[in-house]
């Protein structure tokens, strides 16, 4: 006659075992160091039929050198090259602007969703003729990387302070738009 009690004892000790050998699920070869949990999902307004999607591959994606441009009322009103560090910092160098009055700023960023980061930017702007400081200007940008990792764009502003009391004296709102710079890149 069977015992029906320690059929269900026995299959619960084999559920217990099992959790506990494999507590987590593990995306990655070459052991523990390469470990990284998998995380997937189907692409934006996919149907249930779509494939899926990695969402986030353990990597910050905006992290890297990317050739950037801002538009304002339709018009390019800057361009150059942004570095996004893994830190947290980032550094532009502008084409838009001649050397004699500034033309690297800095900035830290950090990531609000999957793709998407927000960057506070610092200038400094000096007269080319006397080299005296006439403005600090601050940037602020709203992006999200495509789901390759190499485009993003999204909203930004500059406002333009005076340097002595802080006063807005121009504020800009435009898109900014950026691809990936990569060793095989012609930018």
């Amino acid at each position: 006659m069977r015992n029906p009690l320690r059929g269900s004892i026995l299959g619960l000790a084999a559920l217990g075992s099992l959790a506990l050998a494999a507590p987590a699920a593990w995306a990655g070869c070459g052991g523990e160091a390469a470990m990284v949990p998998a995380s997937w999902e189907t692409a934006p307004g996919a149907g249930a039929d779509a494939l899926l999607v990695k969402v986030n591959n353990g990597a910050q994606s905006i992290v890297g050198l990317w050739n950037v441009q801002f538009f304002a009322g339709g018009n390019m009103i800057d361009f150059g090259y942004a570095e996004w560090h893994s830190d947290g910092t980032e550094i532009m160098n502008s084409g838009g602007r001649a050397p004699a009055t500034e033309n690297f700023c800095l900035g830290v960023w950090e990531q609000t969703g999957p793709f998407s980061y927000k960057l506070n930017h610092f200038a400094l702007s000096y007269d080319a003729g006397t080299g005296a400081l006439n403005a600090r200007v601050n940037i602020r940008e709203d992006v999200v990387v495509d789901q390759k990792g190499s485009a993003f764009s999204g909203p930004f502003t500059i406002d333009v302070l005076d340097p002595n009391n802080g006063a807005v004296l121009q504020h800009v709102a435009g898109r900014i738009v950026g691809r990936r710079v990569t060793v095989n890149s012609v930018n």
